[in-house]
């Protein structure tokens, strides 16, 4: 009988020549367990998804209530059902007020291909703006305003009247003009190596498109859901979308995504045609209802509260120096190492014999990805710091200062 490994690499498509291989059995917290019983502390929540941790015990209530009384009934839209209208209303009451309509999708790029076409059909323009070095997904829209050539060249053609801008670079705003539906950024950018923009920039990239008409689109897919420390990261910025997108950390483990704007943007789905954009499965009944308790987890745990914190005590105790810089904002770290070469042997030695799974960022390979759940406790990140350091002196020669 073949082994859950072998049955992986002869059955399931691969995305890389070099998959992890790491087979685990069960998860909890912040720790995953392997069949042998070996623990892994995850510092990536499963690349920014596991917010309250693995399989927190109210998100799991949540699910096994939903399981008793119904799952998929039909598509989106069409039934009144509670756990998405419920999940709607709470995600309204962390917005502005101007933010009430939630369209529910199954991921973050189907929000993303959701809000390009919610642009274009609003301002009746097709020129779409993003920045370089930006991730918002791999299907077919979203690799369009994705931010790096060699991501997208294999793929090509994309959508047309897609152009890129510099990330806090003000400049660049000129860019966006009358032709423009609009723009879409990563409030703090993730896959570029956690960029936090200056105070000032996204104001002003607000301002260009308010002057020319353009909506302004912020992907807070990998940065919300209390990942920097306000349950939404432009909270930090006195900037408001027009449409905001959230996905991974929302669900708590179940998929699950959305785009947020204003009721007089989404009726634009309602007609000219009828039933503009559709899903099946969006707003399915248990991952909503897993999101629900979610939301609430990080509300009444008050998880917001320790995350500034919980991030000092990451850059207190990762000095070294082959560390060139840790970055971020909240939860959402950056550690710079030299280069590729000298980062991926720390992050093997952390996974193989230090029992820490973390990763690099697709368009930063020198910097080690810290997105931990922000149910962290200080004993673990204590613990996780020690072995990052042990990894880095191992592979470095060089013990800490």
């Amino acid at each position: 009988m073949l082994t859950p490994r072998q049955l992986f690499l002869r059955h399931q498509a691969q995305t890389s020549d070099f998959p992890l291989l790491l087979e685990i059995e069960r998860a909890e917290g912040v720790w995953m367990y392997g069949p042998d019983g070996r623990r892994y502390l995850d510092l990536i929540s499963g690349i920014g998804v596991s917010n309250v941790g693995h399989r927190h015990p109210q998100v799991l209530q949540a699910i096994h209530g939903q399981l008793d009384k119904y799952l998929h009934l039909m598509v989106y839209g069409e039934l009144v059902q509670t756990p998405p209208a419920e999940l709607a209303q709470a995600l309204h009451h962390t917005l502005p007020p101007a933010l009430d309509n939630v369209f529910f999708t199954n991921s973050g790029t189907e929000a993303v291909e959701g809000a390009l076409k919610l642009a274009k059909r609003h301002t009746g323009r097709t020129e779409l703006i993003s920045a370089h070095n930006a991730y918002h997904g791999s299907t077919q829209g979203a690799l369009s305003v994705t931010g790096s050539e060699g991501f997208k060249r294999s793929f090509r053609p994309l959508l047309p009247d897609v152009r890129h801008l510099r990330h806090n670079h003000p400049a660049d705003l000129a860019l966006i003009t009358e032709r423009t539906a609009a723009v879409i950024v990563e409030t703090v950018q993730g896959e570029a190596g956690v960029r936090v923009p200056a105070a000032d920039y996204l104001p002003r990239l607000r301002q260009r498109c308010d002057e020319v008409g353009a909506l302004l689109i912020l992907d807070e897919i990998q940065c919300g859901f209390g990942r920097t420390g306000t349950f939404w990261a432009f909270e930090q910025f006195n900037v408001v979308p027009d449409i905001l997108l959230t996905a991974k950390g929302m669900g708590g483990g179940m998929p699950i995504g959305a785009f947020i704007s204003r009721r007089e943007i989404m009726q634009g789905f309602k007609t000219d045609p009828i039933l503009g954009h559709l899903t099946t499965f969006g707003g399915h009944p248990v991952s909503c209802a897993a999101a629900l308790a979610t939301l609430r987890v990080i509300q009444q745990e008050n998880l917001l509260a320790g995350v500034a914190e919980k991030a000092a005590r990451f850059r207190r105790q990762l000095q070294h120096p082959a560390i060139r810089e840790v970055r971020g904002l909240g939860l959402l770290m950056a550690v710079e190492f030299e280069s590729f070469e000298v980062l991926k042997p720390i992050i093997d030695r952390a996974l193989q014999h230090e029992g820490v799974l973390t990763d690099w960022f697709l368009f930063c390979d020198n910097s080690l990805r810290l997105a931990p759940p922000l149910t962290i406790t200080d004993e673990e990140i204590d613990w996780a710091c020690a072995a990052l350091l042990r990894a880095v002196a191992h592979v470095t020669g060089t013990a800490a200062g």
